[in-house]
């Protein structure tokens, strides 16, 4: 049965556990941590745990998971305080962080540990067998971790405690911690309530989430929550979460395309300006329908009879939304005119005759005058 993390007594990383390595650990040392780094590394710390207990009791029909938590999570923590202060000694060495560690980030330093340490917790069935690739493992693996959180079994605050130590540790370029020291604790506090790293909480309603003053810029960019005004100018303001929403769907502002798209019209214009559109293009839409209407012609043979209509009765058509009835009032318009009779001049009408299937007739009286001419040109006369 899996114990409740309010009675266990767990190995916490506690800063006095580095003292004799990390000789700058003073009493009035800041010590504040990056809000979201340490988030980062709780979660790490509960996913390992999780994936070394399903590691360790995959095939076994005694134990489970939880029956193995507890003494899993004391060793975890006794391995990450060794490998710690081998880190430590590392870098002071060295100058610099171990040549063997790959990222700079903490979360990812830890997590290398981690990885190491479930790999010493794997029974010899997921070692021999596919466990290690199957999406059974990574189920199970998930599925654990949310049964530990639905029992409080290893609690967040205390999670991020060990995490904060964990991360002054690795953290050998300062990036994610202050390391700033003074010399008396009203000097101390001093600097905390202008640290960089203390921890603020979004103002922005129904915003739960906390970072480091640091990042409040960062935060602000991203924060679903922030009422902003339309991205597309409308008078609405709504919170970031909801914007796309909102532009895609009611949004009066949103772009569409001009209802006449069909005969032609290519304008895109906000949607609560289409009336205003009809009205400003109603000359470009005559002449859009007259083209539709006389299908063939082109808008230079139709130019002197949309004039005649602009003139006579283009106040007729304004007002008129439907492209349906815009058409049909255009027909009706066009049929008081004299007949159109579409003009084409000799180059047009020498592409048509190249075109199927006049091509195909062309080219057969060709080829039946080529044999006629053959023909006479071989026969023989009858001498007189």
């Amino acid at each position: 049965m899996m114990e409740t993390d309010t009675c266990f007594t767990e190995v916490d990383l506690k800063p006095e556990k580095f003292e004799d390595i990390r000789e700058e650990v003073e009493k009035f040392f800041c010590m504040l941590c990056d809000k979201e780094m340490v988030h980062k590394i709780a979660l790490v710390l509960l996913e390992g745990l999780s994936t070394a207990c399903v590691d360790n009791t995959t095939g076994d029909i005694f134990r489970s998971p939880g029956t193995v938590a507890s003494d899993i999570r004391k060793e975890m923590l006794e391995y990450l305080t060794v490998r710690c202060q081998s880190f430590i000694a590392e870098t002071l060495i060295l100058g610099g962080r171990p040549e063997d560690e790959l990222s700079d980030q903490p979360s990812d330093i830890i997590s290398d540990m981690i990885e190491d340490f479930t790999g010493l917790k794997r029974n010899l069935l997921t070692k021999v067998s596919g466990w290690l690739l199957s999406e059974l493992r990574e189920d199970r693996i998930d599925d654990f971790v949310q049964e530990m959180e639905l029992n409080s079994f290893w609690l967040l605050n205390r999670r991020e405690n060990i995490a904060r130590n964990l991360l002054m540790v690795v953290d050998s370029k300062n990036e994610y911690h202050c390391n700033m020291k003074f010399k008396s604790e009203a000097e101390l506090e001093q600097h905390r309530r202008q640290c960089g790293f203390r921890t603020l909480l979004c103002e922005n309603e129904g915003c739960t989430a906390a970072y480091s003053a640091a990042n409040a810029e960062k935060h602000d960019l991203i924060c679903p929550f922030k009422r902003l005004p339309c991205e597309q100018k409308c008078s609405e303001i709504l919170i970031r979460q909801e914007m796309d929403k909102h532009c895609i769907t009611v949004c009066p502002m949103k772009p569409v395309n001009c209802p006449f798209y069909s005969i032609g019209c290519k304008a895109t214009v906000p949607k609560c300006n289409i009336k205003q559109h009809f009205s400003d293009d109603v000359r470009p839409h005559l002449r859009l329908a007259l083209i539709y209407l006389h299908k063939g012609a082109s808008a230079e043979n139709l130019r002197s009879r949309a004039e005649r209509i602009e003139q006579e009765s283009v106040d007729r058509l304004l007002g008129i939304q439907s492209v349906r009835s815009f058409t049909d009032a255009v027909k009706d318009l066009d049929s008081k005119l004299e007949p159109f009779k579409v003009e084409k001049d000799h180059q047009l009408i020498a592409k048509d005759i190249m075109k199927p299937p006049f091509k195909n007739h062309l080219a057969k009286d060709i080829i039946s005058s080529s044999s006629e001419d053959s023909l006479d040109k071989n026969t023989v006369k009858p001498e007189s």
